[in-house]
């Protein structure tokens, strides 16, 4: 195939035709791989990091395996006809050299990492990673667009005070993110939250500070189209970002992730989710929980990978 001269110099994945899907180097897409964001619109970046969980590990190896998987991709969206890779300079930029000893160290290096990827006016798409690591990315979002908003799809509201005394884990970041001002509250969509707690009032902490609180059971055997034609319209004008737990999909569809719970969306409910975002401003987003030691025919990260390319097809014109 051919491409239009102004997209010869795009960073463009490479071909099955060219080398087979077994072999190459297993970059996200086998894009190019460059040290950092400078002269790209968007980019992948990987944070493999599991200091946050609570009970099932192995989140550090996420970035990993999705990138594996994603050899499968190929850079034409046939649903949408998006072909983002003829719009957008996109390159896999690596991962975050997180501390693997040091919970708030690491915290510190991604807010270092994201600084920098935000000062070349890159948008990227994080691989994680446990969910932990959203707060540090929405700290470098806020010193960079201000209070922003967000949609957060997930089984779990992850709003909890403290978890084993602990203020940073990754059942605590959206309430770090509320106390500290990162987020528009207004402007914050909840999508699938599902499941057992520890009190009734799991799911209202959001609702009680301005969030737009989706459970689980209300997307049960219908199409989320009309749900996001709504909630696009609440979200309205400013920087949105997106952050999908893959444990928000039902464990029949995700297996390889820290937290199941029964219950879940389906696949093409999470299409629809991502979709419906066209025409938001969407500054960034990641896929995170992916844990490959639950994971062990790749299914959950083959999804991860189908999602985060959805999400680029997305910030695609």
């Amino acid at each position: 195939m051919t491409h239009p001269d102004h997209v010869r110099n795009f960073p463009q994945p490479l071909s099955g035709n060219e080398m087979p899907r077994s072999g190459g180097i297993a970059s996200m897409m086998r894009l190019p791989v460059q040290a950092n964001a400078s002269g790209l619109d968007a980019c992948f970046v990987g944070i493999p990091f599991d200091l946050g969980t609570s009970n099932r590990t192995g989140t550090r190896f996420g970035p990993r395996q999705i990138r594996a998987e994603s050899v499968l991709l190929r850079p034409y969206n046939m649903a949408t006809r998006k072909a983002p890779f003829e719009h957008l300079r996109v390159a896999d930029i690596g991962d975050v050299a997180i501390n693997p000893y040091n919970l708030l160290d690491s915290i510190a290096r991604i807010e270092t990492a994201y600084d920098a990827i935000l000062s070349h006016h890159c948008r990227p798409i994080t691989l994680g990673g446990d969910h932990t690591i959203t707060l540090p990315i929405l700290r470098a979002m806020h010193r960079k667009y201000g209070k922003v908003g967000l949609v957060h799809v997930d089984a779990h509201a992850d709003v909890n005070d403290t978890m084993f005394g602990e203020k940073i884990t990754h059942g605590t970041p959206f309430r770090r993110a509320v106390e500290e001002g990162l987020l528009d509250c207004h402007r914050v969509v909840q999508i699938g939250l599902r499941g057992t707690g520890y009190s009734a009032e799991e799911f209202d902490w959001g609702r009680n500070h301005g969030f737009k609180v989706i459970q689980a059971e209300a997307c049960w055997h219908q199409s989320l189209t009309p749900l996001m034609q709504t909630l696009t319209a609440h979200l309205g004008a400013g920087p949105v970002y997106l952050t999908y737990d893959i444990d928000s999909l039902d464990p029949a569809y995700a297996p390889g992730t820290g937290t199941p719970e029964i219950g879940g969306l389906t696949i093409p409910q999470a299409l629809e989710i991502i979709r419906g975002l066209q025409g938001v401003q969407l500054i960034g987003a990641d896929v995170v929980e992916v844990s490959p030691p639950f994971d062990p025919f790749g299914t959950t990260a083959l999804v991860a990978a189908n999602l985060a390319f959805e999400i680029l097809c997305v910030m695609s014109p």
